[in-house]
């Protein structure tokens, strides 16, 4: 896999990962959520946890796979 394949998937990634964040932020305040009850309480957590581990982690990889591709001279 291309570095530049590599990128645009941890991007993707990333925006996945934040898009679900958002959804569970969304779910908890939500009246959906409240008529679930407890359900509904760890259907938002769920998607908040799932949007952070497929989130952060991948900005610290592209952040170093950017830094290291900033340092290395031009071919």
């Amino acid at each position: 896999m291309t570095d530049r394949t590599l990128i645009r998937l941890l991007k993707i990634m990333m925006v996945i990962g934040i898009m679900l964040i958002l959804l569970g932020v969304y779910l908890h305040n939500s009246a959906f959520a409240a008529a679930l009850g407890v359900k509904g309480i760890l259907l938002s957590a769920a998607c908040v946890a799932v949007g952070t581990v497929l989130s952060l982690p991948t900005k610290m990889y592209l952040t170093f796979v950017l830094m290291k591709r900033e340092n290395d001279p031009p071919p």
